[in-house]
């Protein structure tokens, strides 16, 4: 059991470590950095509906469009990393396959932004 327990040290070790590390950094930025709230801070960023509101309140739709379409060719580029690396051992097959696949990728993006899917209005 002892042997056992042993072999969870190093890693109960640096859980304590990386805690340790955590609360310093948050500790350090609260007195370090001016804690000075402004207007600007409460304004609308990014989700395109005031910051602070009625939570049940409705709002525009096209935000999750847009986000959305962003998360789908993301992960859809993110295949071309795997290719890249093996194209050596795929081949020609490969490549070509990989050459569909972006022409695809191509034709519905020339086609979201025709329907007018990416404008914000």
């Amino acid at each position: 059991m002892a042997d056992f327990l042993a072999d969870y040290l190093p890693i109960l070790v640096f859980l304590g470590i990386a805690g340790g590390i955590a609360v310093v950094m948050v500790a350090a930025s609260w007195f370090i950095a001016p804690q000075r709230p402004y207007g600007d801070k409460a304004d609308a960023y990014e989700c395109g509906f005031e910051a602070f509101d009625d939570a049940r309140s409705r709002f525009d739709v096209r935000f999750y469009l847009v986000a959305i379409l962003f998360i789908i060719f993301d992960l859809e580029v993110a295949f071309l990393f795997p290719w890249a690396v093996s194209l050596g051992k795929i081949g020609i097959f490969g490549f070509w396959s990989m050459v569909v696949f972006l022409g695809l990728l191509t034709i519905g993006f020339v086609y979201e932004w025709r329907k007018g899917a990416l404008e914000w209005e």
